[in-house]
């Protein structure tokens, strides 16, 4: 059988260089418009439980996370091999979809007042499970609409789109939710999900660089476990993940108690707070589209910067300052999880890449339901500032792992030039 022919991709520089592609073009400006109805969503979700339906209960916020993210974890061998197997376009049209018609009926529900706890907690597994599905296939879409030269640079954009979203919709959500409720942030969020679908719809296929998918059976839906436990090295980078991931990615805990009990905002500086945190994501997903290959550096910078910025907002005396400290956090966070990103979709068989990225995110967003929990009960035990501490001691542990690996398995070595500390690394064993 002849291999299919790919279009030619067009060497480019620069930050922007993936936006120079027609059909990722259409689909970040697509996504913009998703993400930031997303924003919104999370925002008045995290502020209808901690305020509306609970007195200030940051368990029940860890749970709704837990619902909302779990599944990405129990349903990970199929939504990898789905993403692998079938059309990731279609794959997304149909999540999209669900997802918009999920915010309709939460927002429907809050509009006429008869919104109640469980409630938020169905729609939240519900939504779980049909991004378990729509993640992986949305991730490695990427590289069927740049190619591999530009693979880094589009996620690095996609996560730039995603936090500059970030920014926007939190303080929006804020001032809706004080204006005119939460429900209509609901059904925003609904309407938003129009963005995507129409470029997903409006793409130039003959354009996408697709390869043969590989003929799959069930048997199959274990490879991509196989496939990492071979790989030591992105046994290190998921366990890295795992701890940032299940202690550290908690911002809707560390925000929303920060924001309440230590601070006491109302519901716009609790938007406010978000989107400062952004600042400093948008900053660190710029930074990463800048650099032309992701390196292991960065990875182990960013996971010890993660842990010096929550620890220095657990102990921030005013709003003005913890705000500070989460733009340090939002920066650090965006660059390890982008790098680590890129990393390992340039580093994987083309073949694998879904069921890695499954995994990835698996761990990324489906450990929350580990580390959530523990994180809200520490939040409302000892108080907000000691589930910061939580995070912090996270990112200096996944620091070490990264240590451990380099020192067994690369050859890392330290030594002193010139009264400047330097490292060198040895040849990557096979």
């Amino acid at each position: 059988m002849t291999a299919p022919v790919l279009p030619a991709s067009p060497v480019r520089k620069g930050t922007f260089r993936s936006l120079g592609t027609f059909n990722y073009r259409l689909w970040a400006g697509g996504a913009l418009v998703s993400n930031i109805g997303t924003w919104m969503q999370r925002t008045a979700q995290d502020w209808i439980v901690l305020v509306q339906l609970t007195h200030h209960n940051a368990t029940s916020v860890g749970i709704v996370m837990g619902l909302q993210f779990g599944p990405q974890l129990l349903l990970l061998p199929l939504t990898g091999y789905a993403a692998d197997r079938y059309d990731r376009r279609k794959i997304l049209l149909v999540t999209q979809t669900c997802m918009g018609l999920l915010a309709l009926g939460l927002g429907l529900l809050t509009v006429f007042g008869l919104v109640q706890l469980w409630h938020v907690y169905l729609f939240a597994l519900g939504l779980g499970c049909v991004t378990a599905f729509d993640s992986p296939a949305r991730q490695t879409f990427v590289s069927e609409l740049v190619g591999e030269e530009h693979l880094s640079n589009a996620v690095a954009l996609n996560s730039t789109s995603f936090n500059a979203a970030r920014m926007m919709g939190p303080a929006v959500a804020g001032i809706l939710i004080a204006g005119v409720g939460t429900g209509w942030v609901f059904l925003i969020n609904a309407l938003s999900f129009a963005g995507v679908l129409i470029a997903l719809n409006f793409l130039r296929l003959d354009q996408l660089y697709r390869k043969d998918k590989k003929h799959a059976t069930r048997g199959r839906l274990l490879d991509g476990f196989r496939y990492v436990w071979s790989r030591p090295d992105l046994k290190a980078a998921f366990m890295m993940l795992f701890l940032i991931g299940a202690f550290g990615l908690n911002f809707p805990i560390f925000i929303s108690t920060m924001a309440v009990t230590v601070f006491h905002a109302g519901a716009d500086q609790f938007g406010l707070l978000t989107s400062t945190m952004a600042i400093g994501s948008v900053s660190g997903a710029l930074l990463s589209a800048r650099r032309e290959k992701p390196r292991v550096a960065f990875v182990l910078l960013a996971a010890v910067t993660f842990g010096s910025g929550l620890a220095l907002g657990a102990v921030m005396p005013t709003f003005a300052l913890y705000g500070f400290a989460l733009v340090i956090v939002g920066a650090s966070a965006q660059t390890f999880t982008t790098t680590l990103n890129s990393a390992i979709q340039l580093s994987v068989d083309p073949g694998m890449r879904g069921r890695v990225m499954a995994i990835y995110l698996a761990i990324a967003l489906g450990t929350t339901p580990i580390g959530a929990p523990i994180v809200g009960w520490v939040a409302d035990t000892f108080g907000a500032r000691w589930s910061l501490c939580v995070g912090a001691a996270a990112g200096f542990g996944a620091a070490l792992v990264g240590v451990h690996y380099l020192v067994r398995h690369r050859n890392l070595r330290l030594r002193m030039d010139a009264g400047r500390l330097r490292f060198s690394l040895g040849a990557l064993e096979a």
